[in-house]
């Protein structure tokens, strides 16, 4: 049986998951900033003949989670494990789209003994102190101004988000706007569903990317795919490559021509990657 449940944790914060019920194979999705974390319909056509179960969570102040302010990239791991042991699955694979990238990857690095692979698409890598140059290579200037606003800490974060800036280029291609108004329209929905949490947790998320994300890539034992569009200016796939290069275990496809959302469409094939894992 699927459905929505909330999931008590033990500092007193509560989670809202989803599980899609049914398949021997379950996948823990992490969503991107700023979404909720509904399962991705648009994959359920190829992952229900795969035997996949989805199962995920909103990400704390998103949707119907407690907001868990100064989180870690690494406190996904804990909170997965959570959400994992109230619907009685002891192993999974894990996948995160853009934010949810680091948070999938985070659950590889921390619980070795249950995340059997990882799938991780349009990913940011790690941002390395004291500067990082090329952590901004290729991105458009939306990104260099949320991210940069982020490094500056929490209040410069606060107050680049109290400020309209719906002219800043995000780096998304025609396609990918075009992909948001048909196949993959259902982005649209779950940023609406976040947006209506506020800024606060997309805040949370961008303050975790820029900051030690808790936990070594290297740590990594199970098979991971980074996918990526080599067209993407929101997150560019120099990130990818930046990944690819700490983790051990890692197979990297950049596919010509995708950007940031329509990378996705090619997502069945890592659905058959897992599968074969």
């Amino acid at each position: 049986m699927g459905g929505e449940l909330e999931v008590p944790l033990r500092d007193g914060r509560v989670l809202h998951a989803y599980d899609t019920g049914g398949g021997d194979l379950a996948v823990l999705w992490h969503h991107g900033t700023p979404n909720t974390g509904a399962p991705p319909s648009p994959l359920f056509a190829v992952s229900e003949p795969l035997g996949i179960r989805w199962i995920s969570y909103d990400r704390p102040g998103y949707g119907g989670s407690t907001p868990h302010p100064d989180r870690s990239v690494a406190s996904a791991a804990a909170d997965a494990a959570a959400v994992a042991d109230a619907l009685g699955v002891p192993r999974f694979a894990v996948m995160g789209h853009s934010g949810g990238g680091p948070h999938a990857l985070a659950c590889a690095a921390l619980l070795p003994d249950r995340v059997t692979a990882a799938v991780s698409v349009s990913a940011l890598s790690p941002y390395d102190p004291p500067s990082d140059d090329g952590y901004f290579a290729g991105m458009a200037d939306g990104g260099v101004a949320s991210l940069g606003a982020a490094l500056a800490g929490r209040a410069a974060k606060e107050r680049h988000e109290a400020t309209p800036h719906d002219d800043r280029d995000i780096g998304f291609l025609p396609a990918d706007w075009a992909a948001l108004s048909t196949d993959w329209s259902w982005f649209g929905e779950i940023v609406a569903a976040a947006q209506r949490s506020g800024p606060a947790p997309l805040i949370d998320d961008d303050l975790a990317f820029v900051r030690p994300w808790g936990f070594p890539l290297a740590a990594v034992t199970a098979p991971v795919l980074l996918m990526h569009g080599a067209a993407d200016r929101m997150v560019p796939s120099v990130h990818a490559d930046r990944l690819a290069a700490r983790l051990p275990t890692a197979t990297l496809r950049i596919i010509p021509s995708e950007g940031h959302i329509t990378v996705m469409r090619h997502a069945a094939d890592a659905l058959h990657w897992l599968r074969s894992r």
